[in-house]
């Protein structure tokens, strides 16, 4: 610890530098400080800014980076720091106060969206507890939220209340535990089905994830109604979850699975998609968001041409849950199904939704308790749905949580959800795009919060190690997305992605981590 008496004896050299490092620390102490920096303020005779004790004043770091500029800067000398005036760079300090302005292009000053950015996601990340740890002796930067995003402690402490205070089997119970964990697992059906609203809690079945999802779906509906001959429609931008279930029952009943295109901005060509079906078309599965290039596919314009060929649609929902409003009754939905993991609930947890008239004709996938009424050793009869559905005892701690975690962005609103993630996204997008030497995959007109890029002469698995030693936590590989990114002429790509918590402190630690990886 260096302190302020400390500092006050050293020579004045480098231009006043070591004084100008105390005015710095004293303007950018820690936030739960500055209120406390005002009283003393306000109650110091004659003082206009209020001085705080030495001891909470950590000047360490502050000083060892100050030196390190006088000693011939930081390595990134085209990026002005916070405070310079240069018109001709054009930088637009950050209100959070990080250090380094990030020149924005008039493009992105420009953009525009419906809602405003509402959220506080400095106030937000304090949720999160995972998300305050260093990490390679840097502050985590978690970008990895297209494979999973972290849990509020309002879903940790949901969980955990029920392990501590009711933790029971359900349903079948008659004492006062069951009752509770029954009311708390139904009442988070109920959440889901007005979150997504459904018509009713009937057309809610929790599974393990979207992948256990499909599945069911094609295990029990496709291998109930597909015959030899049969046609089933995915797409080339779908994940590997909505193809590999489709190709296996397709497989075993004889039937053809078919995909709709990618064009080179990995978007779908739908104009193919009215070609592709024919009178033996059964089924269309298709991802409502691409997880590598962040594509809004129009599955409303897909169910609508589908239907009007009397076809039902599944919507693979993981990448949209948490990004964009879902109006399964809007969008017309047969089935959609989605993972408690991909918005900020425990893993192990998912949904499927379907209507109520399908999911009454559909056989169960799997036998066992709850889903039966009456058992003898020559014929079962089956529970209704949802419960036929939902065999043996199921994970009624994480229901609970993901029904907090639907709570959590109700509360914040996804449609401000959106538009933060939004605005972030295309910054990502403009920053990153000015580096010589990387490469942005994929230009969908509609997107979320995926950037996904490789750089030149580097292999995509070095980079994303390259990026953790800094910290950040980005998806380098092929995202369970191959004929997506070989749609696009590529294997693998890295494939930092944006949830509520994230902030342009954030994109420009990975705008400058990209800059270090290229100029080693």
């Amino acid at each position: 610890m260096i302190n302020i008496s400390e500092l006050n004896s050293f020579p004045a050299q480098d231009g006043g530098s070591l004084a100008m490092l105390k005015e710095i620390a004293q303007r950018y102490c820690p936030e739960e400080l500055q209120a406390e920096r005002r009283r003393v303020g306000e109650h110091s005779s004659g003082m206009r800014k209020a001085i705080l004790p030495d001891e909470q004043l950590n000047l360490s770091e502050l000083e060892a980076g100050f030196r390190q500029l006088l000693a011939g800067g930081s390595g990134y000398g085209e990026l002005p720091y916070l405070g310079d005036t240069d018109a001709q760079t054009k930088t637009i300090p950050h209100e959070d106060g990080f250090g380094i302005g990030i020149p924005e292009t008039q493009k992105l000053r420009d953009l525009h969206y419906e809602e405003a950015d509402t959220l506080n996601s400095e106030q937000i990340k304090r949720d999160f507890p995972v998300l305050h740890q260093k990490v390679n002796g840097h502050d985590l930067v978690w970008l990895d939220n297209g494979a999973t995003t972290q849990k509020p402690i309002q879903v940790i402490d949901k969980i955990s209340d029920y392990y501590k205070n009711y933790n029971s089997n359900i349903h079948r119970g008659a004492h006062t535990l069951a009752a509770r964990a029954t009311d708390a697992y139904e009442e988070a059906r109920e959440k889901v089905q007005r979150f997504i609203n459904a018509a009713t809690s009937e057309e809610i079945i929790f599974v393990r994830g979207t992948t256990e999802g499909i599945n069911l779906v094609a295990q029990t509906y496709g291998r109930q109604f597909l015959t030899p001959g049969d046609e089933v429609i995915v797409s080339e931008l779908d994940h590997h979850a909505n193809i590999v279930p489709w190709q296996r029952v397709a497989q075993e009943r004889g039937a053809t699975l078919r995909a709709i295109p990618t064009d080179k901005n990995g978007d779908l060509v739908l104009s193919e998609f009215e070609r592709l079906i024919t009178p033996r078309t059964r089924f269309v599965s298709v991802g409502h968001v691409n997880n590598t290039f962040g594509t809004i596919n129009d599955v409303r314009r897909i169910i609508d041409i589908a239907h009007s060929h009397n076809i039902p649609v599944l919507v693979d929902g993981a990448q949209s849950i948490a990004h964009t409003p879902v109006d399964v009754q809007q969008l017309g939905a047969d089935f959609f199904v989605f993972s408690g993991h991909k918005i900020y609930g425990p893993n192990g947890i998912g949904v499927v939704y379907g209507r109520k008239d399908l999911l009454d004709k559909m056989q169960p996938w799997q036998g066992g308790g709850n889903m039966i009424k009456d058992v003898t050793i020559e014929r079962t009869e089956y529970n209704v749905p949802p419960a036929r559905f939902e065999a043996g005892t199921p994970n009624v701690a994480d229901a609970i949580g993901l029904g907090a975690a639907l709570d959590y962005v109700s509360r914040l609103g996804i449609r401000n959800i959106e538009a933060h993630e939004h605005r972030l996204t295309e910054y990502a997008r403009e920053q990153l795009a000015q580096i010589p030497g990387l490469t942005l995959i994929g230009n969908p007109k509609n997107r979320v919060s995926v950037v996904s890029f490789v750089l030149d002469g580097i292999p995509v698995p070095e980079t994303g190690t390259l990026l953790d030693k800094e910290g950040i936590a980005v998806r380098a590989g092929h995202h369970c997305a191959q004929p997506a990114l070989r749609a696009l002429g590529y294997e693998m790509s890295v494939r930092p992605t944006f949830a509520l918590y994230n902030t342009r402190e954030d994109v420009d630690k990975l705008v400058i981590a990209v800059k270090k990886i290229i100029g080693r």
